[in-house]
């Protein structure tokens, strides 16, 4: 019974989180409900007796919505500033989904520790869940893997040429120009006369 509100409660969270990270208006709260959605997400594998998915869930998403969000704020020049200056007014939004959080941590633990969780998958073998997860992902998707790899690989490349502006009066440096300097073309030979320094 437990397992199933606590599934129930997770599913609910992560759908109505995920709408809302594409439906706000303020990258601010798309941030908060992404991370709410990755950790509703690693909840519902907890249930399922994927630990280590939902650990690599956390640990590698959750931690990349910190890049995410600076990507944001590099490529709608936010005003850190003002977003400094409007910090205190997402402190009672954040505490409501902090609250939500602790709710289904506390859900999730309860269920998995009361055995129930261990139920709802039954697993033919005595392999670890990571050898299993290994063995399924390499053979059987290791085609969708790599699409997925290539996917954010293009999506890395795009944010890169997004955030690249070209700016006025920066010096930049020309391996190519360098090592084909030759020593004419490298020093001027200067006739002064005595008594005299170097002019502008």
């Amino acid at each position: 019974m437990l397992v199933t509100i606590s599934f129930y409660l997770l599913a609910f969270v992560a759908i109505a989180s995920a709408m809302m990270v594409v439906v706000s208006r303020n990258p601010v709260h798309s941030v908060m409900f992404l991370i709410v959605t990755f950790i509703s997400a690693a909840g519902l594998f907890i249930l399922m007796g994927a630990e280590f998915i939902a650990l690599l869930l956390v640990m590698v998403y959750v931690g990349a919505v910190a890049v995410l969000f600076l990507f944001v704020v590099m490529m709608l020049d936010v005003d850190f500033v003002e977003l400094k200056q409007g910090f205190l007014q997402y402190l009672p939004f954040g505490f409501v989904l902090a609250l939500i959080l602790l709710a289904e941590m506390i859900m999730v633990g309860a269920a998995y520790f009361s055995g129930e969780s261990k139920k709802m998958v039954k697993f033919d073998s005595e392999k670890s869940n990571l050898e299993r997860f290994g063995e399924v992902l390499y053979t059987e998707y290791a085609f969708f893997f790599e699409a997925a790899g290539l996917v954010l690989l293009v999506a890395m490349i795009g944010a890169i040429v997004l955030t690249l502006r070209e700016r006025e009066g920066v010096k930049k440096q020309d391996v190519s120009k360098q090592i084909a300097r030759t020593p004419e073309t490298a020093i001027e030979m200067v006739d002064l006369e005595s008594g005299k320094g170097v002019g502008s």
